[in-house]
């Protein structure tokens, strides 16, 4: 199984709309940087027809240690989560 990577969206870019190959690098990295910053300013990120990348705020809580099984406390953080579109979860089921 294959991995896609930005240099292949890029080519991919290149190949479809025949813009140069840094051109569509270029275009590809500011789509990522402007989805980083928004994500980092506490937005979240929706594309239309693909999903919503949701930021949400766990709070403190206890885990467990597997090894020893002593309780240790687990500090509150901020996560990302992915939720695909229904477009896209009946294009992954037709596989």
């Amino acid at each position: 199984m294959e991995t896609l990577t930005r240099a292949a969206i890029a080519e991919a870019i290149h190949r479809k709309l025949g813009l140069s190959r840094a051109d569509s690098l270029a275009m590809v990295e500011s789509i990522l940087g402007l989805m980083c910053d928004s994500l980092s300013g506490g937005e979240n990120v929706k594309i239309s027809g693909f999903g919503t990348f949701l930021l949400r705020d766990k709070g403190e809580r206890v885990g467990r240690n597997p090894k020893t099984g002593i309780e240790v406390p687990i500090t509150p953080r901020r996560v990302l989560t992915f939720r695909a579109s229904q477009m896209l979860k009946d294009r992954i089921a037709a596989l």
